[in-house]
């Protein structure tokens, strides 16, 4: 297939876009401008020219392809209305030709779960920066009437290829000789490697039904402070860690703060079982150990 990729520079997108190329499909990036576009063919795919927040360009981009991977889609209030209407201008251009669109959502929109781990068909209670999210995704499986062929994958934790949330972290430790964790620590994080996770969006891509959902997410939950830990080991600072009280990180990261303090139980198993999806790589705890302490 020849696939569009939004956000094909990115974390997720740029795992999706290598993943399916390896798999042999032909993947095209959005560029919304000619540095994008160099960078992208430096990449080793091709670029189409378009903007997110110009719907006439997303519905000629639609056109040249197969498919669509949305994965530019932000954890952010601020650019909630760019995203909603990016994704809507994706449904129109998209309605009565059956094509495939996976939309990167996110497991925020369980909110805290407490121990029962939130699957697929728990009730939402989104954290404010994202509850954008719970009526576009409504939008996107009743698409589905309209031929659109709607797939939705929600990320917990995404961590490899030094992912911001992870190495702010590590990058404290080496800072202030301690990793930082914000609130108390033992809320717990969910987590899902990029490469496994981009192993997810070519299955949900080849095999996944119209109006689908599923989870990103892998292993067992874990403490934030141990998380820290492992980030102060791999800085080499031995495992000290600091709180990071929730109103002074609130100052400094708006609502993602609390996405960062938020208690989370999250199950993937519908994609093991339904798309034979089998997550292989190391746990966020061994990545995190992995990384080079700074030269003395």
């Amino acid at each position: 297939m020849r696939v569009m990729v939004t956000g094909a520079t990115g974390l997720i997108g740029g795992a999706v876009a290598r993943r399916l190329a390896a798999a042999g499909h032909d993947v095209v990036g959005l560029a919304r401008s000619q540095a994008s576009a160099v960078k992208l063919t430096d990449m080793g795919f091709q670029a189409v020219r378009g903007d997110l927040e110009d719907a006439p360009s997303i519905a000629s981009a639609v056109r040249g392809v197969d498919a669509i991977v949305h994965a530019a889609s932000p954890n952010d209030q601020n650019s909630a209305a760019y995203d909603e209407a990016a994704t809507r201008a994706i449904i129109d251009a998209l309605r009565g030709t059956a094509k495939r669109f996976l939309y990167t959502s996110g497991c925020f929109l369980y909110g805290a779960t407490g121990d029962t781990p939130a699957t697929e068909d728990s009730p939402l209670d989104p954290l404010e920066l994202v509850r954008f999210r719970q009526a576009l995704e409504a939008e996107i499986l009743g698409a589905a009437a309209d031929g659109v062929h709607g797939i939705i994958i929600r990320p917990a934790w995404v961590y490899g290829s030094y992912a911001w949330t992870t190495m702010m972290m590590y990058g404290s430790a080496q800072e202030h000789g301690a990793a930082r964790y914000v609130g108390n620590g033992q809320n717990r994080w969910t987590c899902v490697h990029v490469d496994d996770l981009a192993d997810l969006y070519l299955l949900a891509l080849e095999k996944a039904p119209a109006a689908s959902i599923f989870n990103g997410a892998h292993g067992g939950a874990i403490p934030l402070i141990e998380i820290a830990r492992a980030a102060s080991e791999g800085a080499g600072t031995e495992g000290r860690v600091a709180e990071w009280p929730l109103e002074e990180a609130r100052q400094a990261l708006g609502g993602f703060a609390d996405a960062i303090a938020c208690d989370q139980v999250v199950s993937g198993e519908r994609a093991e079982r339904e798309l034979g999806w089998r997550p292989s790589r190391r746990s966020i705890l061994e990545e995190l150990r992995s990384y080079d302490p700074p030269a003395a």
